[in-house]
């Protein structure tokens, strides 16, 4: 019967209609939450087959449910290291937990860049979410993966203990009094005392002594202090020489002397370690011997202090003793179909049959770029959620004067028996 029909019809839209009310209400409700998505109720006509000719069944209207996860949210910089953004293509990958991983726990893509350091060293968003990445490999590289999520791993920047460089290079600018070697008898100059860092971060002390043999010929040796640090004292010896105007000739100085290796002391548990020495600013001239600088590298150990992420994902850690070490590498999940991902708390993703088969790749590679210190905002808008806010409520009251009409239709009819 048609009226019955227009009674359905108008129930239809007042359920498709509610729909779309929760899916506004939930996107005004959302506009300050990081990297969400807007979803939309669209309506889509049903119809029914007419069985009598002449006559109109009415079919109502159907609601289909549109999450636009592939939309871009605006990037806006933020406070913190460890907030990132993705401009582009690409998921970050998330575990619920930290540790005791196995194939078949789930994987959580997300937008949502809000992560911070928990108190066991994790990269966390909001939604305890813990983000996954490549671990750096002994050999400095990351063993990428297109598919293999077990290649990934939970980022912990506070288990690496403490951060040691060992000196590998020491330069000196200095001038050896010329007049000690046209003495007689020919003489030494005061030995140069220069620090040196080990790789377990103890300091040590190295002495350059230097001994005339002629006008511009001159015999070194650089010792350990003390001798007892050290199996080998001297650790390097050979002739230093100068041109006529006092500058040295690194072709005829022994190349032992700028390059050698330390063998330390069995008792102080170390592996030998190389060092260049940079005597280009050693100078002879018929002056008081002078040292006016001594650099060296290396420091000693030093304690996690920051946390810094590139736009191409690498994730470096930060030591008060400005050493750098990189730890991990962000991979990105892409999809075919993003918006067919299926939503679930926490503003994060699970793959189904119509989003398609899930990449990882890298940042810049195939991938957005990671934008350190931002977040990516909501993409809700406001004033278009307002305008449908109104333009659903008078469609809900639109719906509910149908069923109204048919009921008075049907009394009618029901009063004509009477």
């Amino acid at each position: 019967m048609s009226i019955n029909s227009a009674m359905a019809a108008g129930v239809s839209g007042l359920i498709t209609n509610s729909s779309a009310l929760a899916a506004i209400s939930d996107n005004i409700a959302n506009v300050n939450t990081v990297a969400y998505k807007r979803a939309q109720v669209n309506f889509a006509n049903v119809v029914t087959s007419q069985a009598v000719a002449g006559r109109y069944s009415a079919g109502g209207v159907q609601g289909v449910v549109r999450h636009y996860i592939g939309q871009q949210g605006l990037v806006q910089t933020a406070n913190s290291n460890t907030d990132l953004a993705i401009a582009g293509d690409g998921f970050f990958i998330t575990t619920a937990k930290p540790t005791g991983l196995t194939p078949n726990d789930q994987r959580l893509y997300t937008r949502s860049g809000s992560f911070s350091v928990d108190a066991d060293g994790y990269l966390v968003n909001d939604a305890k979410l813990y983000l996954q990445g490549w671990p750096m490999l002994p050999d400095g590289t990351f063993d990428f993966s297109p598919s293999d999520l077990s290649k990934l791993e939970p980022i912990n920047v506070r288990s690496l203990g403490t951060a040691v460089a060992g000196t590998r290079n020491i330069g000196i600018t200095a001038n050896i009094d010329k007049r000690a070697a046209l003495s007689t008898p020919i003489g030494t100059v005061p030995p140069i005392e220069m620090q040196i860092i080990d790789s377990s971060g103890g300091s040590h002390t190295l002495s350059l002594q230097l001994t005339a043999n002629g006008a511009n010929d001159w015999t070194a040796e650089i010792r350990a202090i003390p001798a007892s640090d050290v199996t080998v004292n001297p650790i390097a010896a050979g002739a230093v020489v100068f041109d006529g105007d006092g500058n040295i000739d690194l072709t005829a100085t022994a190349a032992g002397l700028q390059d050698f290796q330390i063998q330390w002391d069995a008792a102080l548990g170390l592996q030998p370690q190389d060092v260049h020495f940079d005597l280009r600013n050693l100078t002879q001239r018929p002056s008081d011997s002078t040292v006016d600088v001594i650099s060296q590298d290396g420091t000693g150990p030093g304690q996690v202090n920051g946390v810094q992420v590139s736009d191409d994902g690498i994730v470096s850690v930060t030591f008060d003793n400005s050493e750098v070490r990189q730890i991990a590498r962000i991979g990105l999940a892409t999809f075919p179909n993003p918006d067919g991902l299926k939503a679930v708390s926490g503003n994060a993703y699970t793959p189904t049959i119509p989003s398609g088969e899930m990449v990882i790749k890298r940042p810049g590679a195939g991938a957005g770029l990671i934008s350190p210190s931002s977040l990516e905002a909501s993409t809700v808008d406001l004033s278009a959620e307002f305008t449908g806010l109104i333009t659903t409520q008078k469609a809900y009251s639109a719906s509910s004067k149908i069923i109204t009409t048919a009921d008075q239709m049907l009394e009618e009819l029901i009063n004509m028996k009477r």
